[in-house]
Order: C-alpha cells, then sequence, then structure tokens
C-alpha cells in the first residue's frame, strides 16, 4: 500500500514558478503583507513613520524591477506554469501603472502628515480641519490597501488566463472599495461613492466571471492562448462564443468607466478622497485599458471582425456622453470625471485599430493621460476653504489673481485634457487617431475630434472662470505641502515633456508593442 502511495506522489510535480519574472507583482503584494503586519503590531504614533518609507520603498522597487525586466530581458515569457504573461505591453503598462502609484502615495501620506496639518490651521475653520487631518494621520492601513491595490493592477494585464484576470480584478477592486469610503469631511457622500462603487463592480464582476464560464465551455479552457487557437479551428459553439464574449466585455468595459457602464464614475470620483481619486483617474484607467488589450489582442484577435463594430459603438457613444455631459457639471470632480468618460472613448479609439500602432498609440495615451490626471487632482488638493476642498466651481472664480502659479498649472493641465499642442494629450491623441485612420476607422475618429473639441468648451470654461471672474471676498486659499507640490512638479514635467519631445516615450512605446503578446 505504501509503495502504491509513493508511486503516485512520484509522479506529482513542483509547479515551476519564474520569481524573477513576476518578481514586481511579488514585491508590491509582500509590501503590501509586510505593512498588514505593521498596523497589527506598531504602536499607533509609529506606524505612520514606519507605513509611508515601506509603501515608498515597495513601489520604487517594482518599478526598477519593471525597468530592469524591459532592458535586460527578452520579455518573451510565459511565467507560472502560464497563468502569467510578461511581454512589452505588460511592462510598459506595469511601469506606469507603479509611476503613477508613487504620484499618488504622495498625495495620500501628504494628507496624513503634521505638515499639512500645520499649513491648514492657517484656514478659517481651522479646528474642524485640524481634527480631519489629525484623524487621517492615524488612519494608516491605507497604505497597505493602497498596495494591495496596485499590486492587482500590476496582474490585470499581466494575466495569461481568465480566472488569474479575475483574481487580480478583485485584488484591485476590493481595496478600492475600502478606500473610496475614507473622506472624513463628506462621510455621508464617500460612504454612499463607496457602497454604489461595491455594488456595481460586484455585478460587473458577475458578469467578468459569467463571461469565462461561456468562453470555458467554448474552448474547454479559460487560458487566452487556447481560447484564440479554438477560434482559429471554430470547434465550439457560436452562442458559447459571443455571449461569453459579451460578458466578458461588461466586466472589462465597467472598470474602464465607457458608456453605457460609466454611471458609478462621477458619484464615485466627487465622493471619494481627491487623491483616492488620483489613482482611481489614472492607475485604475492603465490597468483597465491593459486587460482589454490583453484580452482583445491575444484571446479574440481572431474574432476581431465581430466586436469591432460593437467597440466602435461603445467608442462613439463614450465621447459624446462624456464630453456633452460634462458641460452641465458645476463641480471640479464630477467635471473630470466625465472628461475621463471622454478619454475613455479616446483608448477605446486606439484598441479598436488592432495593430502595432493602435498598441502604441494607447500604450503612450495611457501614460500621458496618467500623469496629468494625478497632477490636476493633487492642484483640487491644494485649493481650499472653510468647508475642505473648493469643489464648485464658482469658488474657483479669481483663482487667477489669488494665485496665479496655480490656477496657471491647473489650466496647463485642462489644455493637455483637451489636446492643445505642446502638451502631451495632442500627442496621444494623434497617435491614437494616426493609427485608427490606417485600419479604415475613418468615421470615428471625425468622431473624436468632434468629441474632443465639445470637450474643449468645457476646460475652457473653467480656464475663464479662474483668470477672467472677479474672486469672492471668503475665496478659497490654496494651501501648499511639500508632497503635494512635488506630485504637480512631476505630472507637469511629464505632460510638457511628453508634449514637446515625445519621440523618446513613443519609441519605447513602439519597442514595447513590437514585444506582442506571446501565443
Amino acid at each position: 500500500m505504501t509503495g502504491t502511495v509513493l508511486a503516485q506522489g512520484a509522479d506529482i510535480q513542483t509547479p515551476h514558478i519564474e520569481y524573477g519574472q513576476i518578481a514586481p507583482i511579488l514585491v508590491v503584494l509582500g509590501v503590501a503583507v509586510v505593512g498588514v503586519l505593521v498596523e497589527a503590531f506598531v504602536g499607533r504614533r509609529q506606524r505612520y513613520a514606519v507605513q509611508v518609507p515601506l509603501a515608498f520603498a515597495g513601489l520604487v522597487a517594482a518599478f526598477g524591477w519593471t525597468l530592469w525586466l524591459g532592458f535586460h530581458e527578452k520579455p518573451w515569457h510565459v511565467a507560472a506554469e502560464g497563468a502569467l504573461g510578461v511581454d512589452g505591453p505588460t511592462l510598459f503598462i506595469q511601469g506606469t501603472i507603479l509611476i503613477l502609484a508613487v504620484l499618488a502615495l504622495l498625495l495620500i501620506a501628504e494628507r496624513r502628515s503634521p505638515a499639512f496639518t500645520a499649513q491648514a490651521s492657517a484656514l478659517p475653520g481651522s479646528e474642524a480641519e485640524q481634527e480631519t487631518a489629525a484623524a487621517g494621520h492615524v488612519q494608516t492601513e491605507v497604505f497597505p490597501l493602497l498596495l494591495f491595490a496596485v499590486g492587482g493592477m500590476v496582474m490585470f494585464p499581466a494575466a495569461a488566463d481568465l480566472l488569474t484576470m479575475f483574481v487580480a480584478l478583485e485584488v484591485m477592486s476590493l481595496p478600492l472599495y475600502l478606500l473610496c469610503g475614507l473622506a472624513r469631511r463628506r462621510r455621508l457622500l464617500s460612504q454612499e461613492a463607496a457602497v454604489k462603487y461595491f455594488l456595481l463592480g460586484a455585478f460587473s464582476s458577475a458578469f467578468f466571471l459569467y463571461g469565462t464560464a461561456l468562453l470555458y465551455g467554448y474552448a474547454g479552457s479559460v487560458r487566452l492562448s487556447a481560447i484564440y487557437q479554438a477560434l482559429g479551428r471554430d470547434v465550439g459553439s457560436e452562442t458559447l462564443l459571443l455571449g461569453g464574449v459579451a460578458l466578458l466585455s461588461v466586466g472589462l468595459l465597467f472598470k474602464l468607466g465607457a458608456v453605457p457602464f460609466h454611471m458609478w464614475k462621477p458619484d464615485v470620483y466627487q465622493g471619494a478622497p481627491t487623491p483616492i481619486t488620483a489613482l482611481m483617474a489614472s492607475c485604475v484607467v492603465v490597468a483597465a485599458a491593459g486587460g482589454l488589450l490583453r484580452v482583445y489582442y491575444v484571446a479574440l484577435a481572431n474574432l476581431k471582425w465581430d466586436w469591432r463594430p460593437a467597440m466602435w459603438a461603445v467608442a462613439i457613444i463614450t465621447m459624446v456622453a462624456g464630453a456633452v455631459i460634462a458641460i452641465t457639471q458645476t463641480d471640479i470632480k464630477r467635471m473630470l470625471a466625465y472628461s475621463s468618460i471622454a478619454h475613455a472613448g479616446f483608448i477605446l479609439t486606439g484598441i479598436v485599430a488592432t495593430s502595432p500602432d493602435g498598441l502604441s498609440g494607447t500604450l503612450f495615451y495611457l501614460a500621458a493621460y496618467g500623469f496629468a490626471s494625478i497632477g490636476a487632482f493633487a492642484v483640487i488638493t491644494m485649493v481650499r476653504d472653510t468647508g475642505g476642498e473648493a469643489g464648485h466651481l464658482s469658488r474657483w472664480a479669481g483663482l487667477g489673481r489669488r494665485s496665479p502659479v496655480t490656477a496657471s498649472v491647473f489650466a496647463f493641465f485642462l489644455l493637455a485634457f483637451a489636446g492643445i499642442p505642446l502638451t502631451s494629450g495632442f500627442t496621444g491623441k494623434f497617435a491614437v487617431f494616426k493609427a485608427a485612420v490606417e485600419s479604415g476607422a475613418t468615421p470615428l475618429v471625425i468622431v473624436g475630434v468632434v468629441a474632443s473639441a465639445v470637450a474643449a468648451f468645457f476646460y475652457v470654461r473653467v480656464i475663464v472662470v479662474m483668470f477672467f471672474s472677479e474672486p469672492e471676498a471668503d475665496g478659497p486659499t490654496v494651501v501648499v505641502a511639500p508632497a503635494t507640490a512635488a506630485a504637480v512638479a512631476l505630472g507637469l514635467a511629464a505632460t510638457v515633456v511628453l508634449g514637446v519631445l515625445p519621440q523618446p516615450v513613443l519609441d519605447m512605446a513602439g519597442h514595447a508593442a513590437s514585444q506582442m503578446f506571446v501565443r
């Protein structure tokens, strides 16, 4: 009996894990676990001093390892028994997420630092403000939650099978649900945003999982390469295939915030703490677009004549709805939320191209939009009045006279969103529109150009309010703190460089696109 058991056990093979190839994911998640232990065993007064350097070290180490993989090894690997893929687009997206997460961490750490409390004490109603800052100062569980979310984000575009992608989706989403509910000055609005995000996110995850089940029924596997090969042989039921693709797309487009799966975005962006909104507007959008690229360019490449028309429709209504509805908004964060929806349509324009140029243009657009978003929301955290952040557009009247530097920086980010030349937004839109035209999607590009013109109206409206309106007597005060100023400066520098000298990053994106996903 014992011999039989040993003989059966001898056939068991130990899984081969390429730890070096997936080290960026492991580093972020490992540091997140250490952060949880810090919360459990380190005293309350010492946690902040431990958590902030630990989080920065984890993100910087993961980013450095990602750069090393991109420049020193040929990224054509399938790791962890085929569960994860390491290639050029994956490394580019992971590096973008990690550097944007570092900037978001600067905002989150600053709002919980003594420096922010000292700056805010100069404002009217400082007792409430100091109470809020003091409460946030001990709310250090935000740092491991941030790292878990970022770990899911860097895993999401690397997933080589749908179950791994679903796990990454949940690891990314669950901490974000909690982070959205941490705004203490607007407790009810923040908690409402968190509940809405959780409920709608749970529905989208169910759609994703059901779509995975249908595709498994079609291909007999959840691995992306196996689905691609099954499409080439046309071996399964077309009903299962199309139903699975449709349901899977719902889950992916929800995270991107594309219409008609966008209804969570304005409420969540407005209710969540602004640093968390900055994280979502940059990193989550990049991760979601990476997941879309992974699924459509790998698993469904042989089905593009079926999914491209549907994606055309989604891109058109997303660009139009985001641009038009943003005109009616009077809250700065809600306006940028609808702006993000419109930009999701521009990203889909690059994905619809289904070409190496479309892939490289999309990668560049994600980086350009991410830096501009971080910078814009960082500026919003600096403009404050007695009620906290000055969210209503009327409160920004005359800001150009009160603080011309802050208003000028914010205006530059808005011009980048509008796609004005010599900004990163112009280069990014030109890249994705050029790829779409070359792939035969000229009508889609025309709609995109018109939507960009409409969007420019509400961006310019904010600039007019800041520079050409009389300031109110009790207008907001600009509170400048070191880490927030650093995040604004880095976002501004990236936006300028990607607009004036974009070629190195375009070449990097093109090189990444040439090292396409391995099937």
